[in-house]
């Protein structure tokens, strides 16, 4: 019950976080990748030892390679972004990695994206989000369709939305921060983190809702806040425990995984702490703040 008592302090901690994410993603801004503007990645390891950064940077450039990023990978590789590569090209670039032969190189991978393509993808991603957000509305509006008092059902729909953009929105500009020090940029990954959160968070959210309705059902006559906090209560727990399963698998998946997949697992892990702790301290309080402003008209 106290996530109710404290309910303005939640949903203002809640809204500080997303204008301050919000400033970071307009300040910093998001650098797209090769998956969305077009270009080349290119993944080698080396199989003695690894040449200095410097030196691989100095052999990209005799090439008139421009855009070229080098980012270390593991104990004995690097990743190499470059502008869209032909494969005379790609050639050149893989054998001039091994500095001479003076370091054995091994290529592990190459991806290579056009232009037109990488816009596609882009629009296509921004689609992904919109339809599955509007699909989320829809849902939630009709799964509680018998719930018309206190709160309509479509306003369940909205705060969850709400909730959810939270979900969203935070992880977005800590990510903003990060790249903005780190070169880290968007591809495709992070926008199937971004869906993942909105899966796994609005599964969290209509838990706390069914647990709200069933108690509105039983006819529970407490008043609403009351039954609301009771619900978050009875449900507090087991969102907790499986939300904290799902992010040590995700930490293993950073500390351990390839370097390829530690922004998906670290966007991920953020969006889902942030996702229960909007599921439990913001949805819920919203609700009931809305419930309240209704009383007030």
């Amino acid at each position: 019950m106290f996530i109710i008592k404290y309910k303005k302090i939640f949903i203002s901690l809640s809204v500080f976080l997303i204008a301050i994410s919000l400033i970071f993603i307009f300040a910093f801004g998001l650098k797209p990748g090769i998956d969305f503007k077009g270009g080349a990645l290119l993944e080698v390891e080396y199989t003695g030892i690894r040449p200095e950064a410097a030196m691989v940077e100095n052999s990209v450039k005799k090439l008139e390679i421009s855009q070229a990023l080098i980012q270390p990978t593991g104990e004995l590789g690097y990743l190499i972004k470059t502008r869209d590569l032909s494969e005379p090209e790609h050639q050149k670039l893989s054998e001039s990695l091994s500095l001479n032969g003076k370091y054995p190189v091994l290529e592990k991978g190459f991806t290579s994206i056009g232009p037109s393509v990488g816009s596609e993808l882009a629009r296509k991603a921004i689609l992904s989000i919109i339809f599955v957000i509007i699909a989320i509305i829809i849902f939630i509006t009709y799964a509680f369709r018998k719930v018309s008092r206190p709160v309509a059902s479509w306003k369940y729909g909205v705060i969850t939305v709400i909730t959810l953009l939270h979900d969203i929105i935070i992880p977005t500009g800590i990510f903003s921060l990060m790249a903005h020090y780190t070169g880290a940029e968007v591809d495709t990954l992070f926008v199937l983190a971004l869906l993942t959160i909105l899966g796994l968070s609005v599964h969290d959210k209509i838990v706390v809702f069914d647990r709200i309705r069933e108690n509105l059902r039983e006819g529970d006559k407490n008043d609403f806040a009351q039954i609301v906090g009771t619900s978050t209560s009875q449900t507090i727990v087991r969102s907790i425990n499986i939300t904290l399963t799902i992010i040590g698998v995700l930490v293993s998946l950073y500390l351990f995984g390839p370097e390829t997949t530690k922004n998906f697992s670290l966007i991920l892990t953020t969006g889902l702490f942030f996702g229960i702790y909007s599921s439990l301290f913001f949805a819920s309080p919203l609700l009931v703040w809305v419930e309240e402003w209704q009383n007030k008209k």
